[in-house]
């Protein structure tokens, strides 16, 4: 693992997926960071309950990250200035997938669940983002 990481033995801490998280933005192409803008990035060990309840999820597992924002393709210079568009990164989800996987390395899955919510920030669906990955092998 990067520098990020923790003493043998003991699991990420948020800083260190945030570290994680920072790297795999920075290890994007300018452009594309550019096109990002201004998005917050957050990690916390969980989403919260009202969030879970929101999207129907019961096991707070089954979710690694979420996008919370007005996407790029529904804004419009119409609107009133929205609030900063939002990349949550659950930590234990993601460990919990990383351990269970074993064929990722942890930089790689934190990596994919960045740009698959950035994808959201673009106005993609999951289909799409699947499709693109697919596509990309």
């Amino acid at each position: 693992m990067s520098e990020a990481a923790p003493t043998v033995g003991k699991a990420p801490s948020l800083d260190d997926l945030a570290a994680l998280a920072e790297a795999a933005f920075q290890a994007l192409p300018e452009g594309f960071r550019r096109l990002v803008g201004d998005v917050v990035f957050q990690v916390h060990d969980f989403a919260d309950e009202e969030t879970l309840a929101a999207m129907g999820i019961e096991d707070p597992f089954e979710l690694t990250g979420l996008y919370h924002g007005v996407d790029l393709a529904r804004r419009s210079v119409m609107d009133p200035a929205p609030h900063p568009s939002m990349v949550f990164l659950y930590r234990r989800p993601i460990l919990d997938e990383w351990a269970e996987n074993g064929e990722v390395t942890l930089e790689e899955l934190v990596s994919h669940v960045l740009v698959h919510e950035i994808g959201h920030h673009f106005g993609l669906s999951d289909d799409d983002i699947d499709g693109i990955e697919a596509a990309a092998g």
